[in-house]
């Protein structure tokens, strides 16, 4: 699988850390940013990786900032975007077997990194269930539609 991930500056030592953790689960990883500690804006990071993800040049993302509720705001206005905010691996897991998310939120000062490995390593080996999970998710996929611009 193709990965994008991207962090601010909160999120930058746990995304360094990931990309190695999903490299050994066999994915590709491309780092749109930020590359350092310094200041920046997460919603240009989480807009540059849900871009990525709604155009289908990777088939998920990975967005760290400090609370993980900033990118998680930016990711989810991007059309074709179910960015979960998970916590715990609970979450992880059923953010993709009962809403396919496609993009994954944590919080790089919510969470430790030793939970944030184990959340990856389930968000990306979990399959979406469909069958009446599908329904749910077209009616939110639909929404992309009916709002206007």
């Amino acid at each position: 699988m193709k990965i994008a991930i991207g962090s601010d500056h909160a999120g930058y030592y746990m995304k360094e850390t990931l990309k190695s953790s999903i490299r050994e689960l066999g994915h590709e990883v491309k780092d749109v940013g930020t590359f350092s500690e310094d200041s920046c804006d997460y919603p240009d990071i989480g807009e540059k990786v849900a871009k990525a993800v709604s155009a289908g040049d990777y088939e998920s993302g990975l967005l760290i900032c400090g609370s993980g509720i900033g990118m998680s705001m930016v990711a989810n206005k991007v059309p074709g975007i179910r960015a979960a905010l998970c916590c715990n691996i609970y979450m992880a897991a059923m953010s993709r077997r009962h809403n396919d998310a496609n993009v994954l939120i944590m919080g790089g000062r919510v969470i430790g990194i030793d939970l944030a490995r184990e959340m990856v390593k389930v968000f990306y080996s979990t399959e979406f269930e469909g069958d009446r999970h599908e329904r749910r998710v077209s009616k939110i996929m639909a929404l992309d539609e009916e709002i206007p611009k």
